[in-house]
């Protein structure tokens, strides 16, 4: 943890309220209810993840998993502030948020409908960089165990928020709507979109997965791409987590516990719930309409923030590569453990081109069996890459 900026900077970030709640449990919130397989069909369909397996049920039956089965990605909307939450304690004044990257470990206990997951979150700490972005920068970590109503460990997360000066990122201007404009696609350039989104379906949709001893160094994943996106997409993506549907989840704080999260963040005035009233009225507290994430799909708002337009979420960009390398590894494959960093959000009338190449075999992993190590980048369609990542990968050996 470090109080000051990496670099001298006359900006100064007030962070004595963060400060206090390093390395504390925080955000006592859980779902009401456990998912059933249409939460499953609505989260692969706004990720536009078409793999049979999470969405149709015969082909799902006739699997060996005998039915509906969630992907790894579906952990996250199976949690109240998808990881972000405790990564995101304190208030900063004249601050606002993105997300900047993920880590997760998985443990083995797939997520099926009637399962419920619970959850214990903490606020790591963080770091200040000076950015080209922003000028002094907080990159703050939380950590969330994920359970399900069993006891069983599903997965660990350690999540990445992007804690920013708002004045700072409007006078550098690197988002600037006029640099910003959306792109406009011919239809010869979305027949080409289209074509290679289909030909990634095909590429596995029987689940097949390849054998550990086939699977060799320098090998290529099939290219994937998302998009072109557009503020319909981005508002698909942001109704798919359980916990953007009105009603769904509930604070639990222990008595005699203090908890940070309905408190002010120093957000400005326009991005910040009212929790008050959406008691009567719950478009006050859904994202799409009020507070931070509502700069997603309202460009004014984007710019004031200095996104200069509408743009797309980390938790999606995630999941792409989540669901990208599983789709690879067939149904008998499995990640148990990714990191990713995200370097720019998807702007709105851009696409995303998914890549993938294996990069190292480790013949006995921590994990206790062989893996692969597939290393994934997300770009533009100007080559400009959005997302970088690694997986540690099961397959059949």
């Amino acid at each position: 943890m470090s109080a000051q900026p990496d670099k001298a900077e006359s900006v100064q970030l007030d962070m004595s309220d963060v400060d206090k709640w390093v390395g504390k449990p925080v955000i006592f919130a859980e779902m009401l209810d456990p998912c059933y397989a249409t939460d499953i069909r609505r989260w692969v369909q706004a990720m536009d993840y078409p793999n049979p397996l999470h969405w149709n049920q015969e082909f799902a039956e006739a699997s060996r998993f005998g039915g509906i089965v969630a992907p790894q990605s579906f952990t996250v909307a199976m949690d109240y502030g998808h990881g972000c939450h405790p990564a995101c304690v304190g208030k900063i004044p004249g601050s606002h948020l993105i997300f900047g990257g993920e880590e997760w470990w998985f443990h083995g206990a797939p997520i099926r409908p009637g399962d419920k997951l619970l959850q214990q979150r903490r606020f790591d700490g963080y770091k200040i960089t000076d950015t080209k972005f922003a000028g002094p920068t907080v990159f703050s970590r939380g950590d969330t165990v994920h359970r399900n109503q069993h006891g069983a460990l599903v997965a660990k997360e350690r999540s990445t928020a992007i804690r920013y000066l708002i004045e700072e990122a409007r006078k550098r201007g690197m988002y600037d709507k006029a640099q910003r404009t959306p792109k406009k696609w011919t239809s010869q350039e979305l027949e080409e979109v289209n074509r290679v989104r289909l030909d990634w379906i095909l590429s596995n949709r029987e689940g097949v997965s390849p054998h550990y001893t086939a699977v060799k160094v320098g090998d290529k994943l099939p290219r994937r791409v998302i998009g072109p996106h557009s503020v319909v997409t981005f508002a698909l993506e942001r109704r798919s987590p359980r916990e953007n549907v009105w009603g769904t989840w509930r604070w639990n704080v222990p008595e005699g516990v203090h908890d940070p999260a309905m408190e002010d963040a120093g957000f400005a005035g326009d991005m910040t719930y009212d929790y008050e009233a959406r008691k009567v009225d719950p478009r006050m507290g859904d994202g799409l309409f009020h507070g931070p994430s509502s700069g997603h799909i309202n460009a004014d708002k984007a710019e004031k923030v200095g996104m200069g337009g509408a743009y797309g979420y980390g938790i999606s960009m995630s999941a792409w590569f989540h669901d990208y390398v599983a789709y690879w590894a067939g149904h008998n494959g499995y990640i148990w453990h990714s990191k990713s960093s995200f370097r720019s959000p998807a702007f709105e009338g851009d696409v995303t081109f998914i890549d993938g190449e294996v990069i190292d075999k480790i013949d006995m992993s921590p994990y206790g069996m062989p893996v692969v190590v597939v290393k994934v980048t997300q770009a533009t369609q100007d080559g400009d890459v959005i997302l970088s990542a690694t997986a540690e990968v099961e397959l059949p050996f």
